[in-house]
């Protein structure tokens, strides 16, 4: 079974993210980037999945600018055989993300795709039911345990009531949450073969996909600054000010 995984390069989750100051979205020059973590749990399952005997190779894919790679590189030094860069300088909108890996799909012929449940720059969480639409394949979303069967496989989803478990016909989409598993770290040697890993690079014209925006960001704004608070010296004082200033209580 060939497994493939998206991975997204995004600010990296210990950095406090600043808005440009022409509020046209956040800063990332001079900013540390890395691979967005429920993509990470995405490879981490795809190798274990390999290390089980249950899939033959794993293909990490990531869109993006040149430096996309490097989120490339980072899954090949986990685990994954071989790598593919689609390489774009525009805007990407989940659309035209799930068009670009639809056109690789077709092209790898995988049995099983997995990625992020969300990035962690957006928040969209739409990218996996998008192309699971355009591919016309079954879905398990937001899965924290994966057991592949065959020509199927049953999968556990984290819903708002609790955990539901569904059986999936291959191929499927599968989008990972925190609790799937707990990404290793890269050692120092398979960093080192990674940087001889084939990533085959290419571009939206040569998949046939228009990647052009068909939203516009009008202006993005930090959130209004907590207010501080105050103490009060007494329970009435207290009553008397969740009544008529918080105006939480008749």
């Amino acid at each position: 079974m060939k497994v493939l995984v998206a991975v997204k390069r995004v600010v990296d989750f210990n950095v406090k993210v600043r808005v440009k100051a022409d509020k046209t979205g956040v800063e990332t020059a001079n900013v540390k980037m890395s691979m967005n973590p429920f993509d990470e749990i995405g490879v981490e399952e795809a190798i274990r999945l390999k290390e089980a005997g249950k899939a033959s190779e794993v293909i990490a894919v990531s869109i993006g600018i040149a430096q996309a790679q490097e989120t490339i590189r980072t899954a090949l030094a986990m685990g994954a055989d071989r790598g593919i860069h689609v390489l774009t300088d525009g805007e990407l909108q989940p659309l035209a993300v799930a068009k670009l890996l639809k056109a690789v799909v077709e092209k790898e012929q995988p049995k099983l795709v997995i990625l992020g449940k969300q990035a962690i720059d957006d928040d969209c969480n739409q990218t996996g039911q998008m192309l699971a639409a355009l591919l016309g394949w079954p879905q398990g979303t937001f899965v924290s345990k994966i057991a592949p069967d065959g020509d199927s496989m049953t999968v556990t989803r984290e819903v708002d009531g609790g955990l539901e478990t569904v059986q999936l016909r291959l191929p499927a989409i599968v989008t990972t949450d925190l609790r799937l598993n707990e990404p290793r770290y890269a050692s120092l040697p398979n960093i080192m073969k990674a940087k001889k890993k084939p990533i085959e690079q290419l571009t939206p014209a040569a998949l046939g996909v228009d990647v052009a925006p068909r939203l516009a960001t009008l202006k993005v704004e930090e959130p209004p600054k907590r207010k501080s608070g105050v103490k009060v010296g007494s329970v009435a004082e207290l009553v008397e000010k969740l009544r008529t200033e918080a105006k939480v209580i008749p």
